[in-house]
């Protein structure tokens, strides 16, 4: 192309979109996180005023205890975030070109089945998956396709099924419930997101704007650079997913002194409401899949054997952390429609094995 071609527009277009979708300043969003702060303790204050019987503890006991419980979350949590960044620069960085992708199915529905079951070399909770799928996004993999895997992986886990087996072996059908259902779900997802018609709208503006950029900066590099491209990408990373990962984590120990654990026992024998129980405990707590077959089980003597596997079936799914951490890369929109899939497939799934346990 000359210098005299009338059209030299292309240049300012591949900037203009990235500087002014990249959002408030970081002051701003400071500003805004420092407010909600300020609001849910004005609200702890507000419900120890206007509702003093509903807890028996005093309200620097239960900031203590929410305190205790969030930290708990951070920290069973870090590793395998940790864990899921290194995974995902080895997918992004040191894995060739056509490598995994010479391994899938041409059809977009076996592709999904097959990606679905990845989670079973991935030995990650859902902590770990987020930056593992956000590798599989940058790599070039379409969003129905990495939700498929992100939604599967939690459940379809070799860990997260021995622990399941110890806590429950084979009775009431909880254990294979839960595997079979949470393969389900996840290609269900990825089959009714691959009919949207702009999957790409389904990331956030920030994402797409990381991802333009990192194609657009694709150098062919030798081993020095993919070294100093990994530390890179593992700063980027984490800086993505950790602000997120603790926001969920204080918002998860802030839920759990807000809502008294009574209730929730005074409506477990019943088919239905236990069940709902249960899942607005699983999004609650937010507990790792691996490890929280052994919490369910404290619950096993009191709740049905449907609402203990609706509770495995969204806990890893859609807890308040693992929203917090897809925000990262899905818009709320997305992010609405996958809780709502994810809630009604749990209910119908424990509804059936009420029925048949």
């Amino acid at each position: 192309m000359t210098r005299t071609d009338p059209s030299p527009r292309r240049a300012p277009e591949r900037y203009e979109p990235v500087t002014a979708r990249l959002g408030p300043s970081p002051q701003a969003r400071a500003l805004l996180w420092l407010l909600i702060g300020l609001a849910v303790v004005a609200g702890l204050f507000l419900i120890d005023w206007l509702a003093p019987t509903l807890f028996p503890a005093s309200l620097p006991t239960r900031a203590q205890d929410g305190l205790t419980l969030a930290i708990s979350v951070l920290i069973e949590s870090l590793p395998f975030v940790a864990l899921g960044v290194v995974l995902s620069i080895v997918v992004q960085v040191w894995v060739p070109p056509g490598v995994i992708e010479r391994w899938m199915p041409r059809r977009a529905w076996a592709r999904r089945a097959v990606l679905s079951l990845l989670g079973m070399i991935v030995p990650v909770c859902e902590c770990g998956n987020v930056p593992f799928a956000r590798g599989l996004l940058m790599r070039g993999f379409s969003v129905p396709e990495t939700l498929t895997f992100l939604i599967a992986a939690p459940i379809v886990n070799p860990i997260v099924i021995i622990t399941t087996h110890q806590a429950f072996g084979f009775s009431d059908g909880i254990l294979v419930a839960r595997i079979l259902g949470g393969y389900a779900i996840a290609n269900l997802i990825g089959w009714l997101y691959s009919r949207h018609p702009s999957p790409d709208a389904l990331l956030t503006d920030r994402f797409r704007d990381t991802c333009a950029l990192r194609q657009a900066q694709e150098p062919a590099i030798g081993p020095g650079g993919k070294w100093r491209r990994t530390i890179a990408q593992f700063v980027v990373e984490l800086r993505a997913v950790m602000p997120a990962l603790i926001i969920g984590s204080a918002l998860a120990g802030a839920v759990q002194v807000l809502i008294p654990r009574e209730a929730l026992l005074a409506i477990g024998s019943n088919p239905a409401l236990s069940i709902v129980a249960m899942m607005l405990l699983a999004m609650v707590v937010s507990i790792c899949s691996n490890v929280d077959a052994f919490f369910a089980l404290s619950f096993a003597s009191t709740f049905t054997p449907g609402s203990i596997v609706a509770f495995l079936l969204v806990g890893p799914l859609v807890d308040v952390k693992m929203l917090a951490l897809l925000r990262t890369t899905f818009t709320w929109r997305t992010l609405g429609g996958i809780v709502a899939v994810v809630v009604l497939s749990a209910f119908a799934i424990g509804a059936a094995v009420n029925l048949l346990a």
